[in-house]
């Protein structure tokens, strides 16, 4: 471990974002890379590197409500306590369920998990998890026996072959892109397998833009080509693995040759030859995976598919050397351990482990211990619907946004009896529906611990006061289970008791069957909690700090499977579970961009990180624009099966393929009218895993035609509130010093007459050619700037956001300010242009200019003007600035 360059007051801790699980150096009013953790020793993304700009007061749950009205927490654990009362005694232990996050801390999630299953009783205990990393979880129990990552972050900087199969790592794993990036050297390759270009596949070698959905294909293809021309590990597939032949046989019955492959994949015969032969040449290849994989019907198949050509190659757990999984949220893996999942016990024990059930219920003291699975995330809210269950606590996470049929899951919520929902935030599309409402402590204020990708556990420590009226989470849960009568198995008084529990009941009984083993921990003191330093599971060892780590897993060749085997799995084929057809023609692929997360109740409060993406948008190909009569940068509407809406502003893409498109997942109904991914997305799920086909919809394409486009901006601070219900079309901003909004209409409108009653007042200038559908109005109470409001009956130019935010945070206004205010920027003034690196603020006009004059690579547009200098996720789209500029170029 290397020793952490510290700044005075800095408190060392855990980013909450994605599974890297960087260190962070924070403050409450800055944040730095940690130089001493493992996982990033010093980088920071762009949406690490503003953390601090998310903590806020803003919209801050504060206190318990009941019924919309605010109650002492006496009152609120009572009524969470009754309502869990009276269902199980009138309907039974299973009429009540949880739906927890990847985005509490293991503690929290432990205790969580412990009081459902084990004192309530219910097996109905999922977590958003399930979304993301379920797949990953079923393909690892089959091949492995146990959930586990073979190898490290390491083995992406060691493998001479990098394969990296549907995972956009650029924007959703940013920092270990940048260590793939700065691993380069000569020889080395990668490989991107994704339906799109994106800014990961812009360092391949070979991008192969496959059909959707046909990844099991081009892996049972490979496992076919390497048996073939004798690539396989003969002796190691006969020493330590099961299931070969039959494996073999179902893929050359999917795959048997390359010819089938090319043609079933779309792709170039010789790009498909090239990758396998690859494969076949190096030893240290590692085939890095994520949710373009797991997010599918047939996804713990694709993920056994990979996994199946590592054992067969011997590429497990070695250096340089395996199948991993990149998990989506910062403690997806903490939640696994703790058996956060419907399927799963605690400490990686499953419910038909032999013994399992009676040894957690040991351990526990319990006798009401779930004796079977419960739902899993779709079935578990589908129960909610038709009312088997009564009563649902969802913790840290926004279903109302991010599960499929989202119409469905938010009428299941209506008709909840009880919905109890804790979280920091007061008003996300979930917390609108909850009957009792937990004030929870957020990032900064929390305790505990997470664990990432590569099994490294790290400390989440608080550095800011907890708000008064608010409780961590473990809390919240220990005083509901104490108020239930289980007082005497829930007396905790920190979560360094918690985590000694946790720790404790992973070596409970195991005898060396279960590969995850913590036990060593058990025994810290809650000095040594506290000062605890990133670890790798398993250890073993007793003295703290000098516990032995397992960096890879498997290497012996040794699995935790009755026979100490592997297994390769047949999988054949799967088609996804909807295709497009004649009302619904086009493919639609979802996740995320680069500046946000999830469904952005963090990430929207920092300003900078809107800037990149500051609207819903759907990525079209060219064709596609032509084909269905759309116009770039215009407003266009996604229609699926549940008759439901995405409407976002069309950009042209190439990186789609033809009959493709794309739209995020983060836009919700607090930022936008229209623009829920969800909506799209069919209940379908893996048969095995449960998890959600997100990355695979199908919908038709219509412009949205309007009358009338606006931009209206109001004051960041202020009781003036806009509604934009009767609007077809909104979408919310926040900047810095504002809040902005852009509108859309159909209909003719008095824009005076809507205006006053926003203001309830004449503007104080105004500009109306109601001949050319233009109206552009600002309000002022003497020289400061009360709001402004530009409409045009379409959009034609941008108006330069950043220098009116500039003129709300300015409390006297300039002459000249004054003067261009419906101009909606100063003549004098230089546009960024579009954001493109949101670390630095540098926008596309300043990229451009800076190449003019003679910035002719991305080295030096960062001397010049910072972007890419920092996190790195930008510079595909400046090496696209400096192609376009070359191809600008006479010849």
């Amino acid at each position: 471990m290397k020793n952490r360059r510290t700044t005075p007051g800095s408190n060392a801790t855990t980013c909450p974002y994605c599974g890297v699980g960087c260190g962070v150096l924070a403050k409450p009013d800055a944040v730095q890379g940690d130089l001493g953790h493992p996982a990033n020793n010093g980088r920071l993304c762009v949406k690490g590197s503003a953390l601090h700009e998310t903590v806020t007061g803003h919209d801050r749950l504060l206190a318990p409500r009941v019924a919309g009205h605010t109650v002492e927490w006496s009152e609120a654990i009572d009524r969470v306590a009754e309502a869990i009362r009276v269902s199980v005694r009138d309907h039974g232990p299973e009429s009540v369920a949880f739906y927890l996050s990847g985005q509490l801390l293991t503690e929290d999630y432990y205790i969580a998990n412990k009081l459902a299953k084990g004192f309530i009783g219910t097996p109905h205990v999922d977590t958003n998890s399930r979304l993301c990393m379920s797949s990953a979880v079923a393909a690892h129990k089959r091949a492995f026996g146990e959930d586990c990552v073979p190898g490290c972050y390491e083995d992406l900087e060691l493998a001479d072959l990098l394969v990296l199969a549907g995972s956009n790592a650029a924007w959703t794993h940013p920092v270990l892109y940048q260590r793939i990036k700065a691993s380069h050297r000569p020889g080395r390759k990668v490989v991107a397998i994704d339906p799109r270009q994106t800014a990961t596949t812009e360092m391949a070698d070979l991008h192969l833009q496959l059909r959707p959905g046909t990844d099991t294909l081009l892996f049972n293809g490979l496992l076919v080509w390497l048996h073939d021309h004798g690539a396989l590990a003969t002796q190691y597939l006969e020493q330590h693995c099961n299931g070969f032949e039959e494996t073999l046989s179902v893929a050359r019955a999917c795959a048997p040759s390359i010819l089938a492959v090319a043609r079933g994949c779309d792709l170039r015969a010789a790009d498909v030859e090239r990758f396998y032969r690859w494969f076949a040449e190096t030893d240290r290849t590692v085939t890095a995976f994520s949710q373009g994989i797991n997010q599918s019907v047939a996804g713990t198949d694709k993920a056994n598919a990979i996994i199946n050509c590592h054992l067969a190659t011997g590429r497990v757990g070695r250096p340089g050397a395996s199948p991993f999984s990149l998990t989506g949220q910062p403690n997806a893996m903490g939640g696994r351990e703790v058996g956060g999942l419907a399927n799963t016990l605690a400490a990686h024990m499953d419910y038909d482990t032999p013994g399992a059930v009676q040894r957690v219920a040991d351990f526990w003291h319990s006798e009401k211990l779930a004796a079977g699975p419960g739902y899993k995330a779709v079935d578990l809210f589908e129960a909610v619907h038709r009312g088997d269950i009564r009563v649902l606590w969802v913790m840290g996470t926004n279903p109302a946004v991010s599960l499929p049929d989202n119409a469905r899951v938010r009428e299941a919520l209506a008709r909840c009896e009880t919905l109890i929902v804790s979280d920091c935030v007061a008003q996300t599309d979930t917390t609108a529906f909850a009957d009792i409402l937990l004030p929870a402590a957020g990032w900064g204020e929390k305790d505990g611990t997470v664990t990432n990708s590569e099994r490294c556990i790290s400390r989440q420590r608080r550095f800011l006061p907890v708000p008064e009226g608010v409780r961590p989470d473990w809390r919240i849960i220990r005083d509901i289970a104490q108020a239930l009568g289980y007082g005497h198995a829930f007396d905790y008084q920190e979560p360094a008791e918690i985590f000694r529990e946790h720790a404790a009941l992973s070596g409970y009984g195991n005898g060396g069957e279960r590969v995850f083993d913590i036990s060593a921990l058990a025994k810290l003191s809650s000095t040594e909690y506290d000062r605890l330093q990133p670890v790798q599971w398993p250890l073993t060892g007793g003295n703290p700090g000098a516990w032995l780590q397992t960096r890879r897993l498997f290497s012996d060749g040794r699995f935790p499977t009755p026979d100490g085997r592997a297994r390769l799995v047949p999988v054949s084929n799967l088609p996804p579970g909807q295709q497009p057809d004649a009302r619904h023609p086009l493919i639609v692929n979802t996740g995320r961009i680069r500046d946000q997360w999830h469904t952005m109740t963090r990430t929207a409060l920092a300003p900078r990180l809107f800037a990149h993406r500051s609207e819903p948008f759907i990525e079209v190909h060219p064709k596609d624009i032509a084909t269905f009569g759309l116009i770039e940068g215009a407003l266009a509407t996604l229609t699926g099966h549940a008759r439901k809406g995405f409407t976002g502003r069309v950009r042209a893409s190439p990186a789609q393929r033809p009959g493709e498109v794309f739209v995020p997942i983060h836009w919700n109904r607090q930022f936008a009218s229209s623009a829920l991914a969800s909506d799209l997305i069919a209940p379908v799920v893996d048969p095995i895993s449960g998890q959600p086909e997100a990355k695979f919809g199908v919908a038709s394409l219509r412009p949205l035609i309007t009358r009338w486009q606006a931009r209206l901006m109001l004051p960041a601070a202020g009781g003036t509130a806009l509604d934009a219900r009767s609007l077809d079309y909104w979408s919310h901003q926040a900047l810095p010093h504002s809040r902005s909004w852009w509108l859309a209409g159909r209909r003719s409108m008095d824009w005076r007459e809507w205006a006053q009653q926003i203001f309830a007042r004449e503007p104080e200038l105004v500009m109306q050619d109601s001949a050319r559908r233009r109206f552009r109005a600002a309000w002022l109470t003497g020289n400061r700037l009360d709001g402004v409001l530009l409409v045009e009956p379409c959009v034609q130019t941008t108006p330069d956001l950043g220098w009116l935010d500039d003129c709300f945070g300015s409390e006297n206004l300039t002459p000249e300010q004054r003067r261009s205010l419906l101009a909606a920027g100063s003549i004098d003034a230089e546009p960024t242009g579009p954001l493109v690196c949101s670390c630095f603020q540098v926008g596309e006009r300043q990229i451009n200019q800076a190449i003019e004059d003679g910035a002719a690579s991305v080295e030096a547009l960062g001397q010049r003007l910072q972007c890419g200098s920092n996190c790195g996720s930008c510079i595909p789209e400046i090496r696209g600035l400096l192609a376009k500029s070359a191809d600008r170029e006479p010849a």
